[in-house]
């Protein structure tokens, strides 16, 4: 069963905002979240209880999982000089 994705409101307006090729780029990768949550080459965030990282390129998702509603719940698209801030 796949898992739901949603995005925090300010996720939707980084995306939005981000160039056509960034967005080309992690269009797919965050399709396959829906699939799989844990795809390879994500990383656990440390200092968080449940924040993951995907990259696509110089851009990175941060998102949580929550496994018992399988839901992944993005919390910031951005370029990978400021996503950590």
């Amino acid at each position: 069963m796949p898992y739901l994705v949603t995005f925090a409101a300010s996720a939707r307006r980084e995306l939005r905002d981000l160039p056509a090729d960034a967005i080309t780029r992690l269009l797919p990768k965050i399709r396959e979240l829906a699939r799989d949550p844990r795809p390879a080459g994500c990383k656990k965030l440390h200092g968080y209880k449940n924040r993951w990282r995907i990259r696509a390129g110089d851009y990175r998702v941060v998102y949580s999982i929550d496994d018992t509603n399988e839901s992944v719940d993005i919390t910031r698209i951005a370029h990978r000089k400021e996503v950590y801030e």
